[in-house]
């Protein structure tokens, strides 16, 4: 009975010395554990020190205090961490820990930018805070004397391991000062939020206000302060595993699109300024965001955004290259920005929608509902696009002339055409001079493309529009007489060159002046060939020799023109319209009768232009058929030297019916 009582207590003696050890025991290894992290960071160079480690095993609750960072990088970046509290803590196997919650307390960040003008910057959050957290129990360490690039895919490969259900900061201050053009800045954040973090993705990310506010001197020298602020700002499914593709040295010969985020927006937009400038923005959105790796080159922009040595002119062209290629390597789905205001000395400028793309560097831009005001008076547009802007070219293009001494030649002005593919426009309502009526552009369409060297040999122009005559204009005074004081035009102007025919056409070409003409045409020459499109004249006038010119097709219809000539004949003579019209056509007959002495394919085209001007409202048709080959530059001399001749070249066909 004694050993047995004996045993007994011995046994409860044991259960009482376990239930103490064991806690010690935790505590104990939780030390061990955070000690074993903090000397993984050390291995790269860096400083990690942390106070206090507290560990409660029933809570399975992990506090570590005063935790300060610092990297190995000149210049070096901190951090500092006032307490880590992981509660619900777990090891589910070896390799993994979870943990129910992990509240972090006063962070402080701070870092710069090298270069001639260092740029420094700083973070403070009060407070992060991640729910269900799932990682690896150790991250890989970072390697000894790693750049900033390798820092951060390093970084974003460890967050590409981890999974929460959410991470939440209420709110984030910052400063920013230095750089080679940014005053002291101070920006914040609040209701910051990223949740669904899991399998290298991230859910949401959501900001529900960023503030900033910055000193900026204006050429005049007065200091002002400007302060912005954006509301509820989200980005959708963010793949941190492209942004790990992006970051990896292999990124220089990887040419796939990689998709980053998809749908990403904000709310009211607004940036104010002590001198009174104003601008307001509804909302941002986007529906995808993506880059192309091989194009951006990120090791090569980053070591020409950050010089080791004072920057000169001679390093501009460079850099600018360098930052166009960001241009050529993203892709913007569906840009929209909408409500646009902006407050001027002549009145506010509002435009309803902007909306842009851009894919290998190349994007369509439109802006959509603007108002605004001239000295004349309103402004009024619909639309005005620029059609496949291809910005990194504008860039590349701008380099040439970033050193001192560079002007542009013929060339140079010549490809800007190349970085455009043309340009719309439509319902434009302005003002002329005092004019109470207004100009009107229903529609203005240019088009070009299809170059050889830094000449398009495509275009197409499609316009539509209307205003008020010039009434202290000489030469429109034939059309206010005849009560005619607004002019409208609608043209329609094509013209190509296809190289395997050598065929050179200007079609379709079709004008109407509104009650006055409509005229429509076709031209085309032959052997037209590729040498020809040059700015080299001499080059260009040898190869010209080549063509050949191969027609001409016209249709004129009176709309009103014919009555204004004969009035304005009349006038002019001081006689009755109809003596004015007979007048006319037998000036036309009489001109045309020592022509057709020669050629007798003029009589018949001068019987139909008198027949023309004889009756109102008809039309006038014009062939002109090649006898033989014609050549294009002889032919230009004798229209310029001797008309007869050079129409002596064609057969005439030309009648006038109503």
């Amino acid at each position: 009975m004694t050993r047995i009582l004996i045993g007994i207590l011995t046994a409860a003696a044991l259960a009482v010395a376990g239930f103490v050890g064991v806690p010690w025991y935790a505590q104990s290894r939780a030390e061990r554990e955070v000690e074993a992290s903090f000397a993984q960071i050390r291995q790269s160079g860096a400083t990690a020190t942390h106070g206090k480690v507290a560990f409660d095993l029933w809570s399975r609750k992990l506090t570590i205090a005063d935790v300060k960072l610092q990297s190995a990088a000149q210049p070096p970046a901190s951090v500092t961490l006032g307490t880590i509290t992981a509660t619900g803590l777990s090891q589910p196997d070896s390799e993994h820990v979870t943990a129910a919650s992990i509240e972090i307390s006063d962070i402080a960040m701070a870092g710069q930018i090298p270069g001639p003008s260092p740029l420094r910057l700083s973070y403070k959050l009060p407070q992060l805070l991640v729910k269900d957290y799932a990682g690896p129990a150790r991250f890989a360490a970072l390697p000894a004397g790693a750049g900033m690039l390798e820092t951060s895919r390093a970084l974003a490969q460890q967050l590409a391991t981890i999974s929460a259900t959410s991470a939440t900061v209420p709110r984030v201050t910052g400063t920013m000062e230095g750089g080679p053009s940014v005053g002291p800045t101070e920006f914040g954040y609040s209701g910051l939020v990223v949740d669904d973090i899991k399998g290298g993705r991230i859910g949401n990310y959501k900001i529900q206000e960023v503030t900033f506010s910055t000193a900026a001197q204006p050429p005049n020298g007065k200091v002002e302060t400007v302060r912005g602020r954006m509301l509820d700002v989200v980005t959708k499914d963010i793949d941190v595993n492209a942004i790990v593709a992006l970051l990896a040295p292999e990124s220089a010969t990887d040419d796939r699109v990689v998709r980053l985020s998809g749908v990403a927006g904000a709310g009211l937009y607004e940036i104010t300024s002590d001198l009174g400038m104003r601008m307001h923005i509804d909302s941002l959105t986007m529906d995808q965001f993506g880059v192309r790796p091989s194009r951006i080159q990120l090791p090569a922009l980053v070591a020409a955004l950050t010089p080791t040595s004072p920057r000169t002119s001679a390093m501009t062209p460079d850099l600018i290259d360098k930052v166009a290629s960001i241009y050529d390597g993203v892709l913007f789905k569906n840009v929209e920005v909408k409500g646009l205001a902006v407050e001027t000395p002549d009145g506010p400028v509002k435009v309803a929608l902007t909306r842009f793309d851009l894919d290998d560097g190349k994007g369509d831009v439109a802006f959509e509902g603007f108002d605004g005001r001239t000295p004349n008076g309103p402004v009024k547009l619909g639309r005005f696009a620029v059609k496949r802007f291809d910005m990194g070219g504008l860039l590349r293009h701008t380099a040439k002339f970033a050193v001192p001494g560079a002007k542009p030649g013929p060339a140079e002005a010549l490809a800007l055409f190349k970085l455009i593919g043309g340009i719309e426009l439509k319902a434009l309502t302005t003002s002329y001079k005092a004019s109470t009526k207004p100009v009107q552009i229903d529609n203005f369409s240019l088009d070009w493309g299809q170059f050889v060297g830094p000449i398009p040999t495509q275009a197409h122009l499609v316009a539509k529009m209307a205003g008020p005559l010039d009434a202290s204009n000489p030469a429109l005074l034939p059309l206010l007489v005849a009560g005619i004081d607004t002019a409208a035009f609608d043209a329609d102007l094509g013209l190509g060159w296809t190289e395997s025919s050598g065929a050179f056409a200007l079609q379709p070409v079709k004008l109407e002046v509104s009650n006055l003409i409509a005229a429509s045409a076709s031209m085309s020459l032959s052997q037209v060939p590729r040498d020809v499109f040059t700015i080299d004249l001499q080059q260009a006038t040898t190869a010209a020799a080549q063509i050949e010119a191969s027609g001409l097709e016209l249709t004129l219809r009176d709309l009103g023109a014919v009555d204004v000539l004969v009035a304005n004949y009349a006038r002019g003579h001081a006689i009755t319209r109809d003596a004015a019209r007979k007048a006319l056509v037998d000036s036309i007959k009489a001109i045309g009768a020592q022509v057709a002495a020669d050629n007798v394919d003029v009589a018949g085209a001068v019987d139909a232009i008198s027949r023309f001007v004889e009756r109102p409202h008809q039309t006038f048709t014009l062939k002109l058929s090649p006898r033989a080959k014609v050549p294009a530059l002889q032919l230009a001399q004798l229209i310029a030297i001797d008309p007869p001749s050079a129409l002596a070249q064609f057969k005439i066909e030309a009648q006038t019916a109503p």
